[in-house]
């Protein structure tokens, strides 16, 4: 298991105002809106989600630094777990022309809005039972997705990862390392159920049998 800085190369080129988060509008009228997984968190307004999930290339260079990470090759298969509009998954068969890509997620609006390019090999399923044979995909990826399941979620999800990797594996979850970075992640968040620092995480994946390498992402 490795600590990878793959979103890191993106991550911080967002602003964000983590006091108008709360103030703007009502937290948990927002909240409610954004776990439907529907509209309003995908292309509503910024206040109840992305703003409007547009792709604009950003993912290439993350896509581009796991092919040469994870030594992929045409033929290789990648699993994306919460692939929203596969934006990802698009920028893995441009990364890597010939490489066969897979998403799911548990929205059926990201899955119809999905890129067209992919959307053919993207699907609506739940982390916790992942609808795929053992041992059948090169890569398994999970960004910024399982942070939003519940600790008794949690143990299934990362189960499932291992179970249909039979090579890399790579997640990254939001975390917190001090006061001030939990504050800013309980202001910003809208779908979090798993609220842990590293070594909660850390705790989590021992506990789990998780073996594939990780990422922190951290609200300062």
């Amino acid at each position: 298991m490795a600590y990878r800085d793959f979103v890191g190369l993106i991550h911080k080129s967002t602003p964000r105002d983590y006091v108008a988060r709360v103030t703007q509008r009502d937290k948990a009228e927002v909240a409610d809106l954004a776990l439907k997984w529907d509209y309003d968190y995908w292309d509503g307004s910024r206040e109840t989600g992305y703003g409007g999930y547009k792709y604009d290339g950003r993912w290439r260079k993350v896509a581009d630094a796991m092919v040469q990470t994870y030594g992929l090759k045409p033929g290789m298969r990648v699993l994306d777990v919460g692939s929203g509009k596969g934006f990802i998954l698009h920028d893995f068969t441009e990364a890597c022309p010939g490489i066969e890509v897979a998403g799911i997620d548990i929205s059926a609006y990201g899955v119809e809005h999905t890129m067209e390019s992919v959307k053919p090999f993207c699907q609506v399923a739940n982390a916790t039972k992942l609808p795929f044979p053992d041992d059948h995909f090169d890569l398994v990826i999970s960004i910024n997705t399982l942070h939003n399941l519940y600790n008794y979620e949690l143990w299934a999800a990362f189960e499932e990862i291992e179970r249909v990797s039979r090579g890399g594996k790579y997640i990254c979850v939001e975390g917190y390392r001090n006061e001030r970075e939990k504050v800013n992640l309980m202001y910003w968040q809208m779908t979090c159920r798993a609220f842990h620092t590293p070594q909660e995480w850390d705790f989590v994946f021992k506990q789990t049998g998780y073996t594939g390498d990780h990422e922190f992402i951290f609200f300062e």
